[in-house]
């Protein structure tokens, strides 16, 4: 660790993609920021998640993609080659080195201090390095959680013991076990089912609440179906109770009904925890451990509901639990970089829903996408999310296999199309498509969402012909079929009532 300068504007604890970002915005505002990182500059997404993951399932992706198209599918004479599969996958970790990521920083002029930063009290952070040494640093301004999120591993019989994969351990893993065992049926869990399934495993996955949950219905049949078709062997409604790994290796998982699945390892993707633990919180009055409440401007907020302080603490990506993906959390980086700035120069912010400083997305328009295979790309709100949230909405579905565009796509092309519509406002709420390559699908989704664009414009926004946008035209079809469908009701009623 050294640093010849201690005091910052603002100091980030953390230096994954959120905490690089909140710098960065900092720096380039004019103002001074240090981030603080006790592992790899880079963070989760970089080494654990996003790129490492995304990368172990293109390969296959790819070859089934090939294989659906005559012509095509006679050029495969072999089989996946595990080992490219898995060298692929370590050049986008970097080799777990963050030499690259280091030489960024440098270069955008963000110190990097090494070690483990905790609070010591308001606007000051210590830090420890590998050696114990210990370095105070001060902030003028504001100091900024973004210290992410961890698996979370329940409290089972024997599950420490039996040394389980987190999704760590299985997106770094260096072989492919012959029994791979899952408990989940999240996101985590339905992309390495996939990808292990893909590259020669033989797959159980043990999902209590089903497969993706949160997800319109119809995405998890449609990713089980397909799961159940690659061979791999799943369990709806299966809850372990009991996790032990006998003397050869094998690993024995105990379900509710007393039934036992043998694997060679097991992953356990049941959610996540905030890296909270031990970073201080309970110097300024917080429970460590615990999720950071915040307001619309990201300040952490004290057991009253107000501000912490006067308002020094933020907390940006995971640890705040507003949405739980890279790209939302580097979202609020970029406003909370910005909302300091102005504080600290003495302007107001716009925080108003969809203002200049507003992290309105967050809670209306947070894009995901799930590469299971078929991949399940969604923006904004379920059907059941927003009649929870008590909109009057109307619901259209479309067979995405029927578009001209996904026919040419792929042979045998299946998906599913839905969009929720707000009928006061005339404007989409949520959107989900479900079928091969849909990722590409979301962005235009999403821009509706965020942008309320109203229905009857939406109609002319024309897809290109013959694209697997054409769903958009259908989808529109449909929305103005049902109405006119209602319109001799209407009338029958109006003249009833008359």
């Amino acid at each position: 660790m050294s640093t010849t300068n201690t005091t910052f504007d603002v100091v980030v604890i953390g230096a994954g993609p959120v905490g690089e970002n909140v710098a960065d915005r900092i720096v380039r505002s004019g103002l001074t920021a240090a981030v603080v990182e006790r592992e790899l500059v880079g963070g989760e997404c970089s080494y654990w998640a996003c790129m490492p993951t995304k990368a172990l399932l293109r390969s296959t992706s790819a070859l089934r993609a090939a294989n659906r198209l005559p012509g095509a599918r006679e050029a495969i004479t072999g089989e996946v080659d595990v080992a490219a599969v898995l060298r692929r996958r370590d050049g986008f970790a970097s080799n777990w080195k963050d030499d690259g990521q280091v030489t960024w920083l440098d270069g955008a002029g963000i110190p990097l201090v090494r070690g483990h930063g905790r609070l010591a009290g308001p606007r000051v952070v210590e830090v420890t390095d590998a050696d114990g040494g210990v370095v105070a640093l001060s902030a003028r301004h504001a100091v900024v959680v973004a210290t992410g999120s961890s698996a979370l591993l329940p409290d089972l019989p024997g599950l420490r013991e039996a040394q389980v994969w987190s999704s760590r351990e299985a997106v770094s893993a260096r072989s492919v076990p012959r029994r791979f065992g899952i408990v989940g049926g999240g996101v985590v869990a339905g992309e390495m089912a996939t990808a292990f399934a893909a590259l020669g495993s033989t797959v159980t996955v043990l999902a209590r609440d089903g497969v993706l949950p949160t997800n319109e219905p119809f995405a998890g049949e449609q990713v089980v179906a397909a799961l159940r078709e690659a061979g791999v062997s799943v369990h709806e409604g299966a809850e372990v109770t009991q996790v032990r790994r006998d003397g050869n290796g094998e690993v024995h998982l105990t379900v509710t009904d007393g039934g036992e699945f043998v694997v060679d390892e097991v992953l356990v993707a049941i959610g996540r925890v905030p890296n909270t633990q031990d970073i201080g919180l309970d110097t300024v009055g917080l429970e460590p451990g615990q999720w950071l409440t915040v307001d619309g401007s990201l300040r952490v907020l004290d057991e009253s509901g107000a501000p912490l302080g006067d308002g020094w603490l933020y907390a940006a990506g995971d640890a705040n639990r507003r949405a739980l993906v890279t790209h939302q959390g580097k979202y609020q980086a970029r406003v909370v970089g910005d909302i300091i700035t102005a504080r600290a120069r003495g302007l107001g912010i716009d925080d108003a829903p969809w203002g200049a400083q507003a992290v309105t997305a967050d809670e209306r328009a947070v894009p995901q996408v799930v590469f299971t295979e078929p991949e399940v790309a969604t923006v904004g709100l379920t059907a059941a999310g927003a009649a929870a949230a008590g909109l009057r909405t109307r619901v259209v579905d479309y067979d995405l296999g029927a578009v001209a565009g996904s026919v040419l796509h792929a042979e045998g092309y299946r998906g599913r199309a839905r969009m929720v519509v707000d009928e006061d406002r005339g404007v989409l709420v949520g959107v989900t498509f479900v079928g091969p390559d849909v990722a590409e699908l979301l962005h235009a989704a999403t821009i509706a969402v965020a942008a309320e664009v109203p229905i009857a414009r939406l109609r002319h926004a024309v897809p290109a012909y013959p694209t697997v946008s054409e769903i958009w035209l259908r989808l529109l079809e449909t929305y103005e079929g049902q109405i006119r469908a209602e319109e001799p009701d209407r009338a029958e009623k109006k003249s009833a009532a008359a």
